[in-house]
């Protein structure tokens, strides 16, 4: 009987141990997994090919495919367990192999039952940007979605306002369109190196009442702006402030890249989250006077910025739940997560290089 029944379901296309409630994850229905994600306490994962991705994709999914044989090694490197994991594929398929193959890792993971072709039915929102975002919820329950761009570029969205970090076009081989972006509402830039400072990016993002934020010297190349030095703060909105603090080199031979003084990292207040971008910076003293800091976006590639060892010496500091390592070039950062797992630091890595 069991043999017939199995046989049977095979002729459906349906798994046995699925259709017998054996499976270690969980199913939603287009609505439910919207719930899910809309939450912001939740890792989205479009588990199919990277030209597949490349044409349309739920909003801030990040794209490890299943196929790869180094999908469950990228997975655990970039996903935390203390977070769910939804996944997702064309059909509902491949993304029950990756939910399989993940919960085995002691991951709680829920599939999205008919993958986004159900969600595209459903007439669900999806996107071609590229980017990859992640999404928290404010004091008050409003989201906020942040961005990972190119190196140091960052977007968030939050309240209807549009807020770039450091916006440039084109680094190497990877560009940014933000002709196809919204218009920004506020521009902060941390100071004049072309991996952060980029006119014409600037341009492109602005329309009447876009308010720039930036050093003194960012502010003279490009003819407009509002000064920030360390230590100003300014109200930009009631539930929105910034702060700009100290970025600079430590090692003595690599001061003439970012000399004291002169460059600006920010702690943004958004809603009751902080949020310390920190720019080109080493490991600098003050970052132990920095007070709870929810976010934190580091940056780790010597000679420039931070080694590996000194990057976990700023998270330990700056003590955020969530750390970002960014402005990374060509430095493996796979092994952070790990480095600061025992410190109760969650370290998420994106695509910024």
């Amino acid at each position: 009987m069991k043999k017939g029944f199995a046989f049977l379901l095979a002729l459906l296309g349906l798994n046995v141990n699925t259709a017998c409630s054996q499976q270690n994850f969980e199913n939603r229905e287009v609505k439910e997994f919207a719930q899910l994600i809309d939450s912001g306490d939740v890792q989205l994962v479009d588990v199919r090919t990277a030209e597949e991705y490349a044409e349309d994709h739920l909003v801030g999914a990040l794209n490890i495919d299943v196929k790869e044989e180094s999908f469950v090694e990228k997975a655990t490197a970039q996903l935390s367990k203390e977070k769910t994991v939804a996944v997702y594929c064309r059909s509902g398929r491949r993304s029950v192999t990756a939910a399989e193959k993940l919960a085995e890792k002691g991951y709680k993971v829920v599939n999205l039952l008919g993958g986004i072709v159900a969600w595209k039915k459903a007439q669900m929102p999806v996107t071609t940007q590229t980017d990859d975002a992640d999404t928290f919820k404010t004091k008050s329950g409003k989201t906020l979605r942040i961005h990972a761009l190119i190196h140091a570029s960052i977007r968030i969205e939050y309240d209807g306002q549009e807020i770039e970090i450091d916006p440039v076009g084109k680094l190497g081989n990877r560009t940014t369109d933000y002709g196809a972006l919204p218009k920004a509402d506020l521009i902060l830039v941390t100071h004049e190196h072309m991996d952060h400072f980029d006119k014409e990016a600037i341009k492109t993002l602005t329309k009447e009442g876009t308010q720039l934020v930036t050093n003194q010297r960012c502010a003279d190349m490009y003819g407009a702006g509002t000064v920030m030095k360390n230590g100003d703060q300014r109200e930009w909105k009631k539930d929105f402030s910034i702060e700009a603090v100290p970025a600079y080199n430590t090692t003595e031979e690599h001061k003439k890249f970012h000399p004291q003084g002169r460059d600006n990292g920010y702690i943004l207040t958004v809603d009751g989250i902080r949020i310390y971008i920190a720019g080109d910076t080493e490991d600098i003293p003050e970052m132990s006077s920095f007070k709870n800091i929810d976010i934190a976006f580091l940056p780790c590639n010597q000679p420039y910025t931070m080694t590996t060892e000194q990057f976990v010496n700023a998270a330990r500091m700056v003590k955020a739940k969530v750390v970002y390592p960014y402005h990374y070039g060509q430095t493996d950062v796979s092994v952070l997560p790990a480095q600061l797992k025992a410190d109760g630091i969650e370290v998420r890595l994106k695509a910024f290089d």
